[in-house]
């Protein structure tokens, strides 16, 4: 097995200071007048406010030593050194889970289940529930190293299954994700489902051939469509030009955190609570921190370039993917990144097991971790790695 070797975040305080002084000194542009700005792009009451809570306010070091919480390490998987968080469980070996973050997430996102899915009996749980959790950094993202041009998802799924069976030891394994978690997980069970023995994703993947066939998902795509054209001018920019977005962001934490947190307010789940009921400020600016800090931002825009040099999805023709797959339909995610009718789903996949948590959008883990601990527990259950 490959070495890996201990990782313990170590953020500079000059390099701190640096990026704190430029909130400081943002010249805050002229905004849209009236009472929604989220309209517009990211809110400019909203990121004053956070600015200001960033510059003079946010406890950095705690930050710092909050994500130093769990174990992790750094190992060298082809070109790249891969950072991955390795919490080994209160039944050792007996069900690795790899979890897989999207954009503009982090393996950040993770930190509210983690302790919960390994250690399930400090909370009242059952150790038969427990999972050894392994969150990797995409490559690109916070402490993994960098490519030296676009990389995308089959790749990743390619470094994600090196990582959890020639550097772990894991020959088979459950893995999970969203966003682009879930397009990675899907190719781990297309390319690698030998070791990845059952996957599930709160966010779908594959489309099967032929589109929408029933009234329900006619009526979906019509509005993931909308959606999709009002939201995802940034995805257009990110897949075709994304170093026009570099260009904008290097050196601007301002710019890079507008352009994060809006993706947060657009995605969650706000029926109930407003975006700093549903994540603290903390939370929201560790995740920027990790991008701005780590010069993340510039390659988490390639990534999606990453898609189409690839090839994109449509790769996966042999639909519909073998391997047995779990899907979670969170109902307070957006028309934009939510989940299908089931129909849809099951001629892409072989579904398995199927969820409709009623509270959490896209960033489901962060969002509502007692339920997606909840869910993920109930998915392995009917799950296999014989």
């Amino acid at each position: 097995m490959s070495q890996t070797r201990p990782f313990a975040v170590d953020w500079s305080a000059s390099d701190v200071d640096q990026i704190l002084a430029a909130v400081r000194a943002y010249p805050w542009p002229i905004a849209p007048e009236g009472d929604n700005g989220w309209a517009y792009g990211c809110d400019a009451a909203f990121l004053k406010s956070l600015c200001a809570y960033w510059a003079d306010g946010y406890d950095w070091r705690g930050a710092q030593a909050e994500l130093n919480r769990f174990p992790q390490h750094l190992a060298r998987v082809e070109d790249f050194d891969l950072h991955f968080v390795h919490v080994v469980s209160e039944a050792p070996g007996q069900r690795p889970l790899l979890i897989s973050h999207g954009w503009p997430g982090s393996h950040y996102e993770f930190w509210g289940v983690i302790e919960k899915l390994a250690y399930p009996s400090r909370f009242g749980g059952s150790a038969a529930d427990a999972f050894d959790v392994v969150v990797p950094s995409l490559p690109g993202f916070g402490f993994s190293s960098k490519p030296r041009r676009p990389v995308g998802q089959r790749l990743t799924a390619r470094l994600f299954n090196a990582l959890m069976t020639d550097v772990l030891g894991y020959d088979r394994y459950l893995a999970q994700g969203g966003d682009w978690g879930a397009v990675i997980t899907s190719w781990l069970g297309f390319d690698h489902g030998a070791h990845a023995r059952a996957i599930h994703l709160n966010m779908l993947a594959f489309r099967p051939p032929g589109g929408p066939q029933t009234d329900a998902e006619r009526e979906w795509a019509v509005r993931s469509e909308a959606a999709g054209n009002m939201f995802g001018a940034y995805l257009r920019l990110q897949v075709s030009k994304p170093q026009s977005v570099a260009w904008l962001g290097a050196g601007n934490p301002v710019g890079q955190a507008a352009w994060i947190i809006e993706r947060f307010h657009d995605w969650s789940d706000l029926r109930e609570q407003p975006l700093d009921g549903v994540y603290t400020r903390d939370q929201l600016l560790t995740n920027v921190m990790l991008y701005v800090v780590t010069g993340s931002f510039v390659t988490g825009a390639w990534y999606y370039r990453g898609l189409v040099e690839e090839g994109g999805m449509g790769a996966a023709r042999d639909l519909p993917l073998k391997t047995p797959t779990g899907f979670a339909k969170y109902l307070g995610d957006s028309d934009y990144t939510g989940g299908p009718p089931r129909s849809y789903v099951e001629r892409a996949y072989n579904l398995t097991y199927w969820s409709e948590p009623p509270r959490g959008g896209h960033f489901a883990a962060m969002e509502q971790p007692d339920l997606y601990v909840e869910d993920v527990r109930a998915w392995a259950r009917q799950a296999s790695l014989a």
